[in-house]
């Protein structure tokens, strides 16, 4: 239980941070969506996880 446990709490904060991000996308990540569309809901994931991170603290 402790395995299962550990493993889905990072699941749980990458929802978490992936749920802050909402349609207040910037044009230049509107333009990469429309011509780079993500390839799959990982992917998708992980550019909704880097903008919520970037929106906390930019780069």
């Amino acid at each position: 239980m402790r395995l299962v446990r550990a493993a889905l709490m990072p699941m749980l904060l990458l929802a978490t941070l992936a749920a802050c991000t909402g349609n207040d996308r910037s044009f230049g990540e509107r333009v990469r969506d429309t011509v780079d569309p993500p390839s799959g809901p990982v992917e998708a994931t992980g550019r909704a996880v880097d903008r919520a991170v970037d929106r906390v603290r930019p780069n």
